[in-house]
């Protein structure tokens, strides 16, 4: 099956350049930056609130459970929910921006230059969260970490960049 698209009207400069969608990638060191200030904002968060309410789990758990694999195992999860959660939360509600990237002046969007949807920033979130995940981007430079290979994402410098209206 074949594109088509409508013509042109005679009064449409199909040559403006505010048409057109310009994508820079963010830096190694901002997204860097990025990473530092979202773990520790959610770190700071989890032990001062989520801590408590996961250790009432834990307390009531063991009360029906003498196992402490089933304690290690809901710990394990409460803390991979709880990170997913906050990524997912940030990145969906604000079209691909966290704490860090609105310090930095950087977004995650899709690779058209449009806005993620709450849909892609959970499977970045779950895609995060591959062991040695992190590391996928040392190899490439701009970074190309695997949230971003397997989303089909990026995360651009806003100020540097001309993003999609959509």
């Amino acid at each position: 099956m074949e594109d088509t698209y409508p013509p042109a009207s005679p009064d449409q400069d199909i040559l403006n350049e505010q048409d057109y969608v310009h994508l820079s990638q963010a830096s190694s060191g901002k997204r860097l930056l990025n990473y530092i200030v979202d773990y520790g904002i959610a770190y700071l968060l989890y032990r001062f609130v989520i801590m408590k309410l996961l250790v009432a789990l834990l307390t009531t758990i063991y009360a029906y459970v003498d196992s402490k694999a089933a304690l290690y195992t809901v710990s394990f999860l409460g803390v991979l929910s709880w990170y997913i959660l906050f990524r997912t939360a940030f990145e969906g509600l604000t079209g691909g921006k966290s704490i860090g990237k609105y310090i930095t002046g950087t977004r995650a969007v899709n690779e058209d230059g449009t806005k993620i949807s709450f849909k892609t920033a959970l499977l970045r979130s779950l895609s995060r969260s591959v062991p040695f995940e992190a590391f996928s981007a040392l190899a490439s430079n701009p970074p190309n970490p695997w949230h971003d290979r397997w989303t089909k994402t990026c995360v651009v410098d806003e100020s540097e960049s001309r993003l999609s209206v959509s």
